[in-house]
């Protein structure tokens, strides 16, 4: 069984308790997500099984979507609504036109620092592990890009908002810093991811519906294949001698490529090798055997993932 399955998790649940529990519904031991949800967050988890664990480069970096509330008032010492107020309560809140003013500053690359409770390392350790024992550590900032910050809804304190950003963005660290900026303290109160690269919260599964239709033997309804997985890369049909030196780790040329495939465009010329890095391999049956990475320079595919 290879694929990803998509999981719209409920709060309280952590991405591990998912992977544990979606272990034991499908009887595979094989079985890792592509990305942390904080435990009071919600929405969508993409869970890897099989061979399409090793993929978790490509999908733990794409970006996402979320939509949310922050409260406006006070801070608090996990920049979300399970921590502790660190501020005296306010109740002068800004006006919506400079609300929207200082949200639009958040676009754009900028420089965040990660909330002292998180998973994120510090010499080795999450930073939640040091932060509960009260230990001191230096917080490091990462450059992080986030494409749009808007405003849903301001029903004071209450914002609702919808974010689209780059992989290692920490929304409760901008819920923070937009309290910081505003003067009037603010957290992340709720948070639901809607959407991962292509993927959509739409097409997820609550985890009773997977153990339901799991029971039924339908579980092939909710996995999408290794072969439809990563269609921004193109498809590339191999020879038989193409897939046996692909099977070895041995690099591939033209010669060795039945037809290639951009899309339901198809392409056998010399020159479409030039204009890619990533392809995916597959054999003359139609079943993905590894990604392939041109070299640079050169019109020759070395298969760096071998499934």
């Amino acid at each position: 069984m290879d694929g990803l399955i998509l999981i719209n998790k409920t709060s309280e649940l952590t991405s591990h308790d998912v992977v544990q529990r979606i272990r034991k519904i499908i009887k595979f031991k094989k079985v890792g997500h592509f990305g942390i949800l904080d435990p009071l967050s919600t929405g969508l988890l993409i869970i890897g099984v099989g061979k399409a664990t090793r993929l978790f480069p490509f999908y733990s970096k794409m970006d996402k979507t979320y939509e949310g509330e922050i409260t406006l008032g006070f801070a608090t010492n996990t920049y979300d609504s399970s921590g502790t107020p660190t501020s005296a309560a306010q109740k002068n809140f800004p006006q919506e036109s400079i609300l929207l003013k200082e949200m639009k500053k958040f676009e754009g690359e900028i420089i965040q620092i990660p909330p002292p409770f998180s998973a994120k390392k510090y010499k080795g350790k999450p930073l939640y592990a040091l932060a509960r024992k009260k230990k001191k550590f230096e917080l490091r900032p990462t450059k992080v890009f986030v494409h749009s910050f808007e405003l849903l809804d301001f029903k004071p304190p209450y914002l609702f908002f919808r974010i689209r950003c780059s992989s290692g963005t920490y929304i409760r660290s901008i819920a923070h810093s937009l309290g910081e900026n505003l003067g009037c303290g603010a957290h992340l109160s709720s948070l639901t991811r809607t959407e991962i690269g292509e993927f959509k919260l739409q097409d997820a599964f609550k985890l009773d519906e997977i153990s339901r239709i799991a029971a039924e033997g339908r579980l092939k309804e909710c996995l999408f294949p290794l072969e439809s997985i990563l269609p921004q890369f193109p498809k590339i049909i191999l020879l038989k001698k193409g897939e046996e030196l692909v099977k070895n780790g041995q690099m591939i040329t033209q010669q060795h490529i039945l037809r290639i495939m951009e899309g339901s465009r198809q392409n056998s010329s010399e020159e479409f090798l030039s204009e890619y890095e990533i392809f995916r391999l597959f054999n003359p049956e139609g079943k993905i055997i590894a990604l392939g990475r041109r070299l640079p320079g050169k019109r020759v595919l070395h298969p760096f993932l071998v499934f």
